[in-house]
């Protein structure tokens, strides 16, 4: 036992029924003997943090554009209304799937892909 967590997110009720999402730090107390006597935890109230990153997804999902995004591997992990609309792919069908190898053309996989790198080394490429 006595192990330190990484923070951890959950919701918690206030007296008045209000829901409050915590980020929590659970740190063992020890006495002088270094025998474990507890836990203390340390939170934070993230709920307008939660709120904001929900506003900015449902903003991304109503844009006038089509919007995608994809993780670190290359894989969608975002796939807004309007690039459903444009072509024609439902987010179920793209989430999780490699953007470039399963949806960008034989004649600009590198190109995509150099730009997806790059963005993803930190370097931004106008159009």
């Amino acid at each position: 036992g006595g192990e330190e967590t990484a923070n951890y997110e959950f919701p918690v009720m206030t007296k008045g029924g209000a829901r409050v999402d915590v980020l929590l730090n659970a740190t063992t107390r020890r006495d002088e003997t270094n025998h474990v006597i507890g836990v203390v935890g340390i939170g934070q109230d993230i709920t307008a943090r939660i709120n904001q990153e929900q506003e900015y997804a449902k903003l991304i999902d109503s844009a006038n554009a089509p919007i995608f995004g994809i993780d670190v591997n290359g894989n969608v992990n975002v796939w807004n209304q309007c690039a459903i609309r444009v072509t024609g792919f439902d987010a179920k069908d793209v989430m999780g799937k490699n953007l470039v190898r399963d949806f960008i053309t034989a004649d600009f996989k590198a190109s995509v892909q150099e730009v997806f790198d790059k963005a993803l080394g930190g370097e931004e490429t106008a159009n």
